[in-house]
């Protein structure tokens, strides 16, 4: 009888607790705002280059408050901006998202095509035509797309970018806006496939002039440039020199440069501070974060692609650059705990492809490297087949690692495709600096390594890649002898930094194998929404609470 007394005794103190926590269960939870950081040319290995001079509130902040996922890759070829976006936000690959490069061709008419081209929409902020843009090239939904669709486009979701396809891809089909850099006026545009006017805000910030105020301050180092002991020296034959300056050295007087145009201030490290600066004021005017609804800001900050290009991976430019873009970063944080609540918001932060070592760095070091001649192999070939078929052009393009024939022509002409496409295989194999040439129907019976057989699936899209796959031998890169480039399957351009941050999120960090196209799916999770329709990635758990 006590044993029975007691028992219902703790029954019914037990009872209010569990009540309690159903109540307090009773509400989705959800982070009142999500922001999406892509640093474009990224190598995971910046966030420990530089760490020890990077300060508190910035990279180390992510790393030491968040959740590192220190082996994150890309799952595709060709490693190139506008699919890295379109990958990361859709958990997709280009065989499925239909984004297979930053240009790609349609096969079936041999016309070349960016990938937001819109012709059916307007500029809307300027009188250029860079506002001629718009997310239709995408195929599948996007992360930020299916939280509309979980909230009944509740949901206010913004992209932020210089680059036009940085800012778009990511916000998806159906975001209230994207905003990216006119280089005609220095100013902020649309299109008009979001909007018929710029909103009131963004007028009054682009009558700031930030853009001129900016590039008056020339850019010199942050820092004494004696202690930039990470990079190489400022004058070397490495890099790559802005017109009209004599070397590729430190301080670049912006203030004699922008004059005609504003588009210099992508190559300098004022370009990610304007575009922090904008996702600022889009998060302000637009009250993002301040209700129960979850928002969504999509920032990207390009210039580290363009400071990297023509610098390469081992410039005190770059170096600056990152140092710089730390305190951005730091300002960012600040503001979002200011004005949504630290702890009411998560960030992730990732790269869209990362960067080679410049070719004769690595040659000057005894490492075997490369620079390889596409643009005059595609002549000779070219040459080659028009002996033998008697027509010309049969090759429109090496874009991509990929050679794309000319398919009307092949058609026209009533030319044999397949003997072509051996002709250009045999021509390609053994030049110099090749790895693999085979054709994508063949690509499943090669005799390569399963992961880079995988990449190459899943980077062909056969309405829009070409047909057959250039692979170049490690630290080859193809076109200029100066600073760097990437889109290759090597872990120089595919390992990738992917650090998370704030609400629902573990602290710590991973080194299992994770994939860019983890990203979308574990957003999915930790939202309790559905993933987007074209995904293939998976939530990592380990990143969850």
């Amino acid at each position: 009888m006590k044993k029975a007394l007691l028992f219902f005794t703790v029954l019914i103190t037990a009872f209010p607790v569990v009540a309690q926590k159903k109540a307090q269960n009773s509400k989705l939870s959800r982070p009142k705002l999500v922001v999406g950081i892509m640093v474009d040319q990224m190598r995971w290995d910046y966030l420990y280059r530089y760490y020890d001079r990077y300060e508190q509130n910035g990279f180390k902040r992510l790393l030491n408050e968040g959740f590192s996922c220190e082996n994150t890759y890309i799952d595709y070829i060709p490693t190139v901006t506008a699919i890295g976006h379109s990958s990361v936000y859709t958990g997709s690959v280009p065989a499925i998202h239909g984004i297979a490069g930053n240009d790609f061709i349609i096969q079936a008419t041999g016309k070349k095509v960016y990938c937001t081209e819109d012709s059916t929409v307007q500029t809307v902020g300027s009188t250029s035509d860079a506002g001629e843009m718009s997310p239709r090239n995408l195929l599948t939904t996007t992360i930020t797309d299916e939280l509309n669709l979980a909230t009944n486009f509740r949901s206010k979701i913004i992209g932020v970018a210089l680059k036009d396809r940085g800012a778009i891809l990511p916000a998806g089909h159906t975001a209230d806006a994207a905003y990216w850099f006119d280089d005609l006026t220095g100013n902020w545009i649309s299109s008009t496939y979001y909007m018929k006017e710029l909103p009131e805000w963004v007028n009054k910030f682009n009558n700031q002039k930030l853009a001129e105020k900016y590039l008056k301050q020339n850019w010199n180092t942050l820092h004494d440039i004696g202690t930039y002991v990470q990079s190489s020296p400022d004058n070397n034959s490495y890099e790559g020199k802005f017109s009209g300056m004599a070397a590729p050295t430190l301080p670049v007087k912006t203030s004699e440069m922008y004059s005609k145009n504003y588009g210099i201030i992508r190559s300098t490290p004022y370009g990610n501070s304007i575009t922090m600066e904008m996702a600022k004021a889009a998060l302000e005017n637009e009250q993002m974060g301040r209700d129960e609804i979850t928002d969504f800001l999509a920032v990207s900050f390009s210039s580290t692609d363009y400071i990297g290009h023509r610098f390469g991976v081992n410039a005190i430019e770059v170096e600056d650059t990152y140092l710089r873009l730390d305190r951005d970063l730091a300002e960012l944080f600040t503001f979002l705990d200011k004005k949504v609540g630290k702890g009411n918001y998560t960030v992730f932060l990732s790269a869209d492809h990362a960067a080679a070592h410049n070719p004769n760095f690595l040659l000057d070091h005894n490492i075997p490297a490369g620079v390889w001649p596409g643009g005059k192999l595609l002549e000779d070939l070219n040459r080659e087949l028009e002996k033998k078929y008697h027509a010309g052009n049969i090759v429109l393009s090496f874009s991509n690692s990929q050679v794309h024939l000319n398919n009307p022509l092949i058609t026209r002409s009533k030319l044999n495709k397949a003997d072509i496409q051996k002709d250009c295989i045999q021509f390609l194999k053994d030049k110099p600096g090749v790895a693999y040439v085979l054709a994508m129907e063949d690509v499943q019976e090669a005799a390569i390594p399963d992961i880079l057989q995988s990449r190459i699936i899943n980077g062909y899209n056969h309405e829009r890649s070409g047909e057959i796959q250039i692979v170049l031998k490690p630290a080859w890169l193809s076109g200029s002898a100066t600073g760097t480039g990437h889109s290759t399957w090597y872990p120089y351009d595919a390992h990738i930094p992917l650090v998370w941050m704030g609400w629902g999120i573990q602290q710590g960090q991973t080194n299992e194998p994770t994939h860019m196209t983890d990203i979308a799916a574990t957003l999915a999770a930790l939202l309790h929404i559905q993933a987007p329709n074209g995904s293939i990635g998976k939530p990592i758990p380990a990143v969850l609470k």
